[in-house]
């Protein structure tokens, strides 16, 4: 029963009409049943739904939600206090029908409000996203049976058999196929098989690992859709992706970077994940075919580490990301993970990394950065390190979601166009012409 209420689906699912309509018709009641006091009672409800306006938009100037509030986010927070407020009064006369119905508005519109705002990020599909805990069943590994062959054609010689699932699985890397972590304190990570994975001999495929943002987990809920989604189109072929926690619980972040504060979240991801990748998975084992990618806090990190560790990342992918990790709070970043050394956070940033590298160290790497044109918190940065990417040697691919902010929404649409574009990469589609 825990599992069905976590795992429950927040966005794509009628909860949130569903709540909304209740609150709705129960804030009706409240007022309707004394019609001598509606004016007063509607009155009572305007006011605390503007002061929650007010409240959420002089947060938002003062940076609080580092960035911008989605517009919805703002009047779903309004409307669940206006609706909250008609319910109190209710609550505070008989007879008892009114003020079972005011607990229903009270109750019913903040389950509306809340679920409202997470729908307007549109990031955290459930409640085990949220509170950062793990619901997915565990993990059941293929044996390692990969079919052999050039990488780079595997989408001419694969042929699918009829038996092959219509989609992709996702399950929690735990127990007895949990990656070691080593002196870092990892949430399990999630793991998602495509078709082509889950039948007998099946081929050797791409390894993509991946960040999710802050607050957030290794949820898998977008990739796999994405994943999903071109496998449909593409005869069950997509990479094998592993979704990992960079950041050990949502409040958290350690800025990418090994630390004494915060543990080796480098050396788990970029050491540790690839050996148990390697050893456990049926992926290919060219490095070329394996990209780190990430999202919000999760880019920058891919950003980092595909510029630090070109011999483990062949690819790079950063959707929505930071312009460097620790952005939004430098100073605590420096004292917390890099012990005062300010020149030493200079050094991590991706730009810096990527424009000290030597010559030709990116050659046959790909870069590719996404983020909404009206996302001008991150936006700017995603275009600055673009730049450098392209300066500094990659293959470097954009993609601008017009209207876009930095929402679930944008990381759809830029998932649902990153694994089409780097697919000819990874043997997955033809080349590009």
């Amino acid at each position: 029963m825990t599992k069905f209420f976590l795992s429950l689906e927040l966005i794509d699912s009628p909860l949130l009409v569903v709540s909304a309509t209740v609150a709705a018709l129960a804030v009706l009641a409240v007022l309707l049943w004394k019609r001598r006091r509606l004016v007063l009672t509607g009155l009572i409800g305007i006011a605390a739904g503007a002061v929650m306006f007010v409240v959420a938009k002089t947060l938002e100037a003062a940076d609080t939600f580092e960035g911008p509030l989605p517009g919805a986010a703002i009047w779903w927070a309004a409307g669940a206090a206006a609706g909250a407020a008609v319910g109190v009064t209710g609550l505070c006369r008989a007879p008892w029908p009114r003020r079972i119905s005011g607990v229903i508005a009270i109750l019913a519109g903040l389950l509306a409000g809340a679920v409202g705002v997470n729908t307007s990020y549109g990031v955290t599909h459930n409640l085990a996203a949220i509170l950062g805990v793990q619901a997915l069943d565990p993990a059941s590994l293929p044996s390692q049976d990969a079919s052999t062959g050039d990488p780079a054609t595997l989408y001419q010689r694969w042929q699918p058999p009829a038996d092959m699932p219509a989609k992709g699985s996702v399950s929690a890397l735990t127990g007895a196929t949990q990656i070691p972590t080593g002196q870092y304190a990892a949430r399990d990570a999630s793991l998602y098989l495509p078709p082509a994975a889950l039948v007998a001999n099946p081929p050797a495929l791409p390894l993509l690992v991946f960040m999710m943002g802050q607050p957030g987990s290794p949820d898998p809920t977008s990739l796999a859709k994405a994943l999903d989604a071109f496998a449909a189109q593409n005869k069950g072929l997509a990479p094998i992706a592993i979704v990992v926690d960079q950041l050990t619980a949502p409040d958290r972040d350690p800025a990418c970077e090994d630390s004494a504060t915060f543990g080796a979240v480098s050396t788990y991801i970029n050491e540790r994940v690839p050996q148990w990748a390697a050893k456990n998975l049926n992926i290919v084992s060219d490095h070329r075919y394996w990209t780190i990618g990430g999202f919000s806090n999760g880019g920058s990190c891919a950003a980092m580490y595909g510029a630090k560790h070109p011999d483990v990342w062949g690819q790079m992918l950063d959707v929505m990301g930071n312009e460097f990790p620790g952005s939004e709070h430098v100073a605590q970043t420096v004292t917390d993970v890099y012990q005062g050394d300010a020149a030493a956070f200079q050094a991590n940033k991706p730009s810096v990394l990527m424009a000290a590298a030597a010559p030709g160290t990116f050659a046959g790497h790909t870069a590719v950065f996404t983020w909404g044109s009206a996302d001008t918190t991150y936006g700017p940065g995603q275009l600055a390190n673009s730049q450098a990417a392209q300066a500094a040697g990659f293959t470097t691919l954009t993609y601008i979601v017009e209207g876009g902010g930095h929402t679930g929404e944008t990381l759809d649409a830029s998932l649902a166009w990153v694994v089409p574009a780097l697919a000819p990469v990874l043997g997955l589609a033809a080349p590009r012409s």
